[in-house]
């Protein structure tokens, strides 16, 4: 997972490329997600919603661009009502092309065994956590690093509803300050455009958008014009 362990270490600003559906993961060429992100997140979550059997054939033409999957649960915007034993058995399909997995917070108690195997395995996890309907209290983003922290995560990654201009500066602040693990901040809604190029400018490591025609999250950019306007920033980090 050499390529895993640089896109933390080089500190430079990366572009997630989001598939919202089986038909865009599908409707795609691996040249044209190359050049749209840096990674590619493979929502297991959707593609079981889309079809009754999730095979890595599904993914097997993005060979060469680190993939990153997610079994996303109920509450934090999966498609279904999946069980933790569910989730764990559709990542279970992924890890043999796993360079990341997502993990939520609040999923790390019930998860364990795919933890165990992740560990095994060597293939760094990211903990998440989501608000859809605001940005939470400084306190309780600081609390959910801490216990991705101390679970094991190689990251924790943020992504909250930003309701007025006073969100955008106070999740900025988090993103700035020294949480003791590499940290990913975007927000949702009718501010997250500017809110992913400025949580980029203040150092989050991972930044979201879609590939093909589907959005993920409120206010996603298309991952091709994030990523050409997240590598303009480089000059203009804070």
């Amino acid at each position: 997972m050499a390529s895993a362990k640089i896109l933390l270490e080089d500190g430079q600003p990366r572009v997630v490329g989001s598939f919202g559906s089986l038909s865009d993961l599908q409707n795609i060429d691996n040249h044209t997600a190359h050049e749209a992100c840096d990674l590619a997140e493979i929502r297991l979550d959707l593609l079981q919603a889309d079809s009754p059997t999730v095979r890595p054939e599904m993914w097997a033409h993005l060979r060469g661009i680190p993939l990153l999957f997610t079994a996303r649960r109920k509450e934090e915007g999966g498609a279904s009502d999946l069980s933790a034993r569910e989730r764990m058995n559709l990542l279970e399909t992924s890890l043999e092309s796993a360079a990341w997995v997502d993990i939520e917070v609040a999923s790390i108690a019930e998860c364990g065994d795919i933890l165990a195997e992740l560990t095994a395995r060597k293939i760094p996890w990211l903990a998440s956590y989501h608000d859809f309907e605001k940005l939470p209290e400084t306190a309780r983003l600081e609390e959910a690093a801490a216990a991705a922290k101390a679970a094991g995560a190689a990251m924790f990654k943020a992504a909250a509803k930003m309701v007025t201009p006073a969100d955008l500066t106070r999740l900025s602040e988090f993103q700035l300050a020294d949480h003791g693990i590499p940290v990913s901040t975007m927000g949702m809604g009718p501010l997250a455009p500017v809110s992913r190029l400025l949580c980029a400018q203040c150092g989050s490591h991972f930044n979201y958008g879609f590939l093909g025609n589907t959005a993920t999250a409120p206010g996603q950019w298309d991952s091709a014009l994030l990523k050409q306007a997240v590598s303009r920033l480089s000059q203009f980090r804070i």
